[in-house]
């Protein structure tokens, strides 16, 4: 099988659909590194401009230090050293893309690994500029019944929003992973559902690692492993994950959702549901006021996120430069750090 150390992997879905365990059962593997979400990948891009020309070493210095020194990017959790880092942006090549990847580089080359990857439920909503950074990313998605999504999101001690906005999201995931599907093509775009990954892990990552161009490793069907020594206990949100996979969490709505709530999303979300296979409950009809206020807090999060689009297309007309990665060019392949 012909291996793709080139092509950065990121792993996307709606929240509390599974990713972290997906991430750490890619981390697992002998020759993928992905780390626990960052904070600087997005935040960076949109703040691009005010980096200036990256063709600057000075310029670049400066985006460096932004991403080693503070502490809302979550560097610190890579476990790389920041002088390093910075050093190595600056005689990287002179775009965002390269900046950011020579940090993923490094984190998977701390881990004896060639290829890297990372993270983010959110990335689904931003494949575009995923693909602006890295035009050839692969696309991992993992989805989850949606009920599922809704009850565990309800429960986050860091979720904010409600069961309206919590099945808006799920919404929204697969609403965005049907038009990345044919946009991206195969090669590029590929799904995975979490009650299967769970039921059957090996056959699930031995697909996955065909996509990917790997070779499978069953030590990914083990992420306890890893989960034991990189997920800290202080996220309680993810103690499952330090055990062995199980089937306990599928359809665990149907205890942990309120009858409203299942018959407004299986109202919301019914056609979806039922194109994964996930048979609906027939809970019953929601109230006009029910679906009035979702359709309220739909349209609410669409005009944020249409806004967010057209902001960016306007700052890509003023650009100080490309944001396409360049690594791996002849000329930017200087000798890793020591």
């Amino acid at each position: 099988m012909a291996s793709q150390p080139d092509r950065p992997i990121f792993v996307i879905g709606c929240p509390r659909s599974g990713t972290t365990l997906l991430q750490l059962m890619l981390h697992s593997h002998q020759r993928i590194a992905i780390p626990a979400e960052t904070r600087f990948l997005l935040p960076a891009y949109t703040a691009r401009r005010s980096f200036g020309d990256l063709r600057d070493p000075a310029n670049r210095r400066a985006l460096a230090e932004w991403i080693t020194g503070r502490r809302e990017t979550k560097f610190g959790d890579l476990g790389l050293d920041p002088g390093e880092i910075v050093e190595e942006i600056v005689a990287g090549p002179p775009t965002m893309g390269s900046a950011l990847g020579i940090v993923f580089r490094a984190y998977a080359r701390k881990h004896g690994k060639p290829r890297w990857g990372d993270k983010r439920p959110s990335y689904f909503k931003h494949v575009d500029v995923l693909r602006r950074l890295w035009p050839d990313a692969q696309f991992v998605h993992l989805i989850r019944d949606g009920r599922d999504c809704v009850a565990s999101l309800k429960e986050m001690p860091w979720y904010t929003g409600d069961t309206y906005h919590a099945i808006s999201a799920w919404r929204e995931a697969i609403d965005y992973g049907r038009r990345h599907a044919r946009r991206l093509g195969p090669d590029s775009y590929y799904e995975l559902q979490y009650e299967r990954l769970v039921a059957d892990p090996a056959a699930e990552l031995a697909g996955l690692c065909r996509f990917l161009g790997e070779e499978f490793d069953p030590r990914m069907t083990e992420p306890q492993e890893i989960a034991r020594l990189t997920v800290p206990p202080k996220k309680k949100w993810h103690v499952r994950t330090r055990n062995a996979v199980t089937t306990d969490r599928v359809r665990s709505w149907e205890h942990r959702l309120e009858p409203w709530e299942i018959a407004l999303a299986e109202q919301v979300l019914g056609s979806r549901l039922r194109a994964y296979g996930y048979e609906l409950s027939g809970e019953g009809r929601p109230s006009m006021r029910l679906l009035a206020r979702y359709a309220r807090v739909a349209l609410h999060r669409r005009n944020i996120q249409h806004k967010r689009i057209v902001r960016d297309r306007i700052v890509r007309y003023r650009e100080p430069g490309p944001v396409a990665c360049r690594l791996g060019e002849p000329e930017y392949e200087a000798p890793a750090p020591a």
